[in-house]
């Protein structure tokens, strides 16, 4: 989302001495301890990240999540991640039967890019920590991982039949039926959405048959364990409103954004709802998803995310909203969609964004706390400020045009963790280079 620049549209200007007195330092896990008391009792922590591929952002936010879990009995971790793929990984970290033998193994599997995301040695880390958490837990209590994300459609089809093959071989044929209605396709989805785009038909109301099938049979498929049903029917719940994301996608315009983050946020209230109603969350996105749209030019746009939606729809229960960024590093990234992951460098922050500003206060790393007032104190931060986001696509050489989000931090987030200087992601998938040689790739310029 590029940097809007018209005659209408002003750069904010913060003094850095400003930011550097609100700004607590950030070098321990015990530094954290402001946060954890900011958090206090809310049941709904979102956690951030500027990109997808930066190493401390994983790092600081398993701290973050470990102290969570451990001190304030927080029930899961909600990912931007495909419900298939982070279900296998839930059955590792609750130790079920054949759930796997380590997490690097179980991580290892996630083959859908970009694989990086969630098959990397950061998550290794927190993934066992948790199976070995859990294991001093009942089945009831122990801390689930799930995926909240909306692109699985053909694993998704494929869980539910499976599913419905060992406990009813008749509806399992009635969903392979219905779920035919995709075969034309070859499993793409961006086949299917052009489909649908040039002949005014679609798979909708077969999608919606299978979820609707589940539903009236559950009182005897929940016998069937504790989460097995719960897992189908989520399986077709993804079915069904990827359906509708890739069909909505293909027309342009913010309809799919915003069907995916519906979909992520409804996903987070069945998994409460799953959990017990005194269950409590922690859900890790892109600041895109979980810093409130309103307060960037997303709104402007038509469109709205997750941190919006709890905020608007859950503050009762206590929500907070926590940012991550950086002023330059190294990142994990591709130069299209579906291209090889590559090691790239993060140039130094923009002149007039919120990770200039911080650098400029010569603080470090470091922890801010908002009060919910648009300027936290300090002049200029009630103004919109460019705020880096990069994506899974990234061109370093771009970004004096695009990549900074206009965005009011204070009313944005509660809480935000400034790390000065980041390195990318280790991936499994990916030799990691040692001895000080050069990384994979380093964009012409940089």
């Amino acid at each position: 989302m590029a940097w809007p620049r018209t005659a209408n549209e002003k750069v904010a200007s913060v003094r850095p001495e400003d930011l550097a007195r609100m700004s607590h330092p950030l070098h321990s896990p015990r530094d954290l301890d402001r946060l954890i008391d900011a958090i206090g009792d809310a049941h709904y922590v979102l956690l951030g990240e500027a990109s997808h591929g930066t190493s401390e952002f994983y790092s600081w936010r398993t701290e973050i999540s470990q102290r969570l879990i451990a001190e304030k009995g927080f029930s899961f971790i909600g990912v931007e991640g495909d419900w298939p793929d982070c279900y296998r990984v839930n059955r590792y970290v609750k130790g079920y039967d054949e759930s796997g033998e380590t997490a690097r193994d179980v991580l290892h599997a996630f083959e859908r890019w970009p694989t990086w995301m969630w098959a990397n040695a950061e998550i290794v880390d927190l993934i066992e920590w948790l199976r070995d958490y859990n294991r001093r837990l009942g089945v009831e209590r122990k801390v689930g991982f799930y995926g909240l994300d909306v692109y699985s459609l053909w694993d998704s089809m494929r869980a539910v039949t499976e599913y419905l093959e060992r406990l009813d071989p008749k509806l399992a044929a009635a969903a392979k039926c219905a779920y035919n209605c995709f075969e034309p396709y070859a499993k793409d989805e961006h086949e299917y959405a052009r489909a649908t785009a040039i002949v005014p038909t679609s798979c909708e109301d077969e999608a919606v048959s299978v979820l609707r099938a589940l539903k009236q049979n559950e009182p005897q498929f929940k016998e069937d364990g504790h989460e097995a049903y719960f897992n189908a029917e989520q399986n077709a719940l993804v079915a069904r409103n990827a359906e509708l994301y890739y069909r909505t996608m293909i027309r342009g315009g913010p309809a799919s954004w915003n069907v995916r983050d519906r979909h992520m946020y409804e996903t987070l209230g069945r998994l409460i709802k799953h959990h017990g109603l005194d269950a409590r969350a922690i859900v890790w996105e892109h600041n895109t998803h979980i810093g409130d749209a309103r307060f960037t030019d997303m709104a402007r746009a038509g469109m709205f995310n997750i941190g919006q939606l709890v905020r608007e729809e859950r503050s009762r229960d206590g929500v907070m909203l926590v940012g991550f960024g950086t002023h330059r590093g190294t990142v994990i990234a591709a130069e299209e969609w579906g291209a090889p992951m590559e090691r790239m460098r993060v140039p130094v922050a923009r002149e007039g964004s919120f990770e200039e500003a911080m650098h400029d206060a010569s603080v470090g790393d470091a922890l801010l706390l908002f009060d919910g007032s648009d300027d936290a104190g300090i002049r200029g931060l009630d103004q919109p400020m460019g705020h880096r986001a990069i994506g899974v696509v990234y061109d370093p050489n771009h970004e004096r045009w695009g990549n900074y989000v206009p965005t009011i931090v204070p009313r944005r987030y509660d809480a935000f963790l400034f790390i000065d200087e980041t390195r990318a992601v280790d991936p499994l998938h990916m030799r990691v280079r040692v001895g000080g040689e050069p990384p994979e790739t380093y964009p012409s310029g940089q």
